[in-house]
């Protein structure tokens, strides 16, 4: 048994009907971590709510090994008239801990509106409640230890891979 190299990989692509809706993130390595999330998951686009992402950061840029060059992404002024816009033919969820939220490996996809958009929140605050309030469901990721948060990059990853693979699932019906 050998390690393969990056160009040896043995993975066969597909695209995830998924946007991630980033709520005034502002970490750096956070937001990198988020495009290398983006392209192993090959989601449809990041939109960045709130403050715009330095690009020319090198810390972001080396913590997301130049993905932010080829994930689509954009900045948008009124985050809430997109999800609204979007809400027609996308479900809604916020990456969130709420009285309402179930977790997100009971998550389902129903394929009756085709895409997703997954909301993340702020690394201190969380996700605006205007946010919440337009989403269709909350999904929070179980936890066993004494804290009730996790890393934001971490949890997006956690989430998308719950996600891509009911997506998956479903699509083999």
């Amino acid at each position: 048994m050998e390690q393969l190299s990056h160009f040896d990989e043995k993975f066969s692509k597909k695209k995830f009907p998924i946007t991630l809706v980033l709520d005034n993130i502002t970490g750096e390595a956070n937001i990198g971590s988020i495009f290398r999330l983006a392209d192993a998951f090959n989601i449809e686009k990041i939109i960045f709510s709130g403050i715009e992402p330095n690009l020319k950061s090198r810390r972001l840029q080396k913590t997301s090994r130049n993905t932010h060059r080829t994930v689509k992404y954009e900045l948008t002024e009124d985050a809430i008239h997109f999800l609204k816009t979007a809400k027609t033919n996308s479900e809604i969820f916020s990456l969130e801990i709420t009285s309402a939220s179930i977790p997100v490996e009971n998550f389902k996809y129903s394929g009756e509106k085709k895409k997703i958009i997954l909301i993340l929140g702020n690394e201190a605050s969380g996700i605006n409640n205007d946010f919440l309030d337009i989403s269709d469901k909350h999904l929070h990721i179980n936890m066993f230890g004494q804290n009730s948060s996790m890393n934001v990059a971490q949890a997006t990853g956690i989430a998308l891979y719950e996600i891509s693979k009911t997506i998956s699932a479903f699509d083999k019906k």
